[in-house]
């Protein structure tokens, strides 16, 4: 559905009750009756769980599976499923700048690209009392798949020219697949781009923070936004991912939100951060509850958070914790709502 996007940051960013925006597809296979392996790899069983998942909880936005393999298998690369955990990459495909200079730029729709594109079109039809967002890898996340984590953190010091030139085709990719989403009718992208949270402010400007920008660039406007997400060590990075442009940032549990927030211009919103799989994933309702109320409490003064996890819930999350999640911003904001009564 068409919508004001900067209008709906604006409003998150000045409203009265705190916004929540967790991720939390993968648990929505549940309410579906899906497996895993099921809404990686068929479009309409995807749209099934974030139907299913945005009926059960009110959120702030839509949000399609973050799934890291898609891009990577795009170019080649093996991916290992399994019905109960998310895909991951088997091994990488470019070990040289010769093999770096022949690799293809596949097209958008190539291996599961499509599926994905499927489901964010059905989502985009058939949601429509909040926004939806599509996900994609960030460039430096997506090149570390392509080559080997290890071997890119070597090569950005000793052969950077390599690594750009490598980061060149997958951000050419990334700008595409992005526009895919925009044209499915997405309000906007996660991009995630984990890797970068490895890197120094210097090296994460080079080399993600510089390409990330050529993704917004080509993408955002009044009605399509982008969201960062880098779930690393983010706390001197957070200047290096403003620089991206992206009008919203999402953070994980790695950081301390009190000092990531005093960085945050008031126009940018920042999400996170309640560990995905150390309390939402193994932590019981109490502790999500006790959590996420203590978050909320420190987030008081910055109006532009918004709650979430710190990264893709993963599958098997007992409804039960997300539950409580929801029912802990509740209790806050009717708090708040007393108090300032």
């Amino acid at each position: 559905m068409h919508r004001n996007m900067k209008e709906w940051i604006n409003n998150i960013c000045s409203g009265s009750k705190r916004a929540i925006m967790p991720l939390i597809t993968y648990p929505g296979a549940q309410l579906a009756k899906k497996k895993v392996i099921d809404i990686v790899k068929n479009g309409e069983a995807q749209f099934e769980c974030i139907k299913a998942i945005s009926s059960a909880f009110n959120s702030a936005a839509a949000v399609m599976v973050m799934d890291l393999s898609v891009e990577a298998e795009a170019f080649g690369s093996p991916v290992r499923f399994s019905e109960t955990e998310t895909p991951v990459i088997s091994g990488h495909i470019v070990n040289s700048i010769d093999e770096i200079n022949s690799l293809t730029i596949p097209p958008v729709g190539t291996a599961r690209t499509g599926v994905y594109i499927q489901a964010a079109e059905l989502a985009s039809k058939y949601i429509n009392n909040r926004p939806v967002f599509g996900g994609i890898i960030g460039p430096y996340s997506l090149a570390g798949r392509l080559s080997g984590m290890s071997e890119i953190m070597v090569a950005l010091m000793l052969e950077p020219d390599s690594v750009h030139a490598l980061l060149a085709k997958t951000t050419a990719f990334l700008i595409d697949y992005a526009l895919a989403f925009k044209k499915a009718g997405t309000n906007g992208i996660i991009i995630a781009e984990p890797a970068a949270g490895l890197l120094s402010p210097d090296q994460c400007q080079e080399f993600s923070s510089d390409y990330v920008k050529r993704v917004v660039d080509s993408v955002q406007d009044d009605h399509f936004i982008v969201i960062l997400h880098n779930c690393g060590n983010t706390e001197n990075l957070v200047k290096s991912m403003l620089s991206t442009g992206s009008i919203g940032l999402h953070f994980g549990n790695a950081v301390d939100m009190k000092k990531i927030m005093p960085q945050i211009p008031s126009g940018t919103a920042a999400f996170g951060n309640i560990d995905p799989a150390g309390i939402m994933k193994n932590g019981s309702p109490d502790e999500v509850r006790a959590k996420t109320l203590t978050l909320l409490k420190e987030m008081k003064p910055y109006k532009n958070f918004v709650l979430s996890t710190g990264c893709d819930t993963p599958p098997g999350t007992p409804l039960e914790n997300i539950h409580a999640l929801y029912k802990a911003l509740d209790d806050f904001n009717e708090a708040q709502k007393q108090a300032s009564a």
